[in-house]
């Protein structure tokens, strides 16, 4: 598999796999199930969802848990982590990947999801992803990531150029005038029951 950032091989690769083994447990998926109860209340029961760089569907599981009903589908990079989304989902409901080769189709989801993947991406490549966010939805957009005002780069586990914070949503609302945002939060580490890690969400709209 060809890739044409040095961040796309660093998710792919070893350094892929060995993340899969550290962010695998029950914990997580109950503190993503209190966390996607807010960031869904403005939602309702969303139909259909889409997560880019959805790992082995720590996201997905709680989603699934919340929505039964819900029609899903993932891009992931990793193998590893893509053969555990497939027994989750059905393997054709997962693009194993890049994003920055995923090709939004005819098919629009109501809802596309990032966490923590934009942070991630390598910044030049962040309009394409910006653009298949957009393309893939008939409706709504959450994005959870870092946040910071203005675009930084921080040391990621002893790496360089791995980490990147931003203002992605204002980024997007600003590239899309019809995109409106209709809520937003902050979810802390130190949370006592339900830590997630440090992370800003914003849910937009198409209006």
């Amino acid at each position: 598999m060809k890739f044409k950032t040095d961040q796309e091989k660093f998710w792919a690769g070893k350094f892929g796999n060995e993340y899969i083994g550290r962010n695998v447990s029950e914990e997580a998926v109950a503190s993503n199930l209190d966390f996607f109860s807010k960031a869904f209340h403005r939602i309702g029961k969303p139909a259909s969802l889409v997560e880019f760089g959805a790992n082995v569907g720590l996201n997905l599981k709680a989603i699934k848990l919340l929505f039964p009903a819900i029609d899903l589908f993932a891009i992931e990079i990793n193998g590893e982590a893509a053969k555990d989304l497939s027994r989750l989902i059905g393997k054709g409901n997962v693009y194993n990947g890049s994003i920055l080769k995923f090709k939004p189709g005819k098919k629009k989801f109501e809802v596309s999801l990032i966490k923590g993947v934009l942070i991630h991406i390598n910044p030049e490549m962040l309009g394409e992803v910006y653009e298949k966010l957009y393309k893939s939805t008939s409706k709504y957009i959450l994005i959870c990531e870092y946040y910071n005002p203005t675009p930084v780069a921080v040391n990621y586990r002893g790496f360089s150029e791995r980490l990147f914070k931003r203002d992605f949503a204002g980024e997007m609302l600003d590239k899309y005038p019809d995109l409106q945002l209709v809520d937003y939060g902050f979810c802390y580490k130190r949370d006592r029951a339900f830590p997630q890690d440090d992370l800003t969400w914003f849910l937009l709209k198409k209006e």
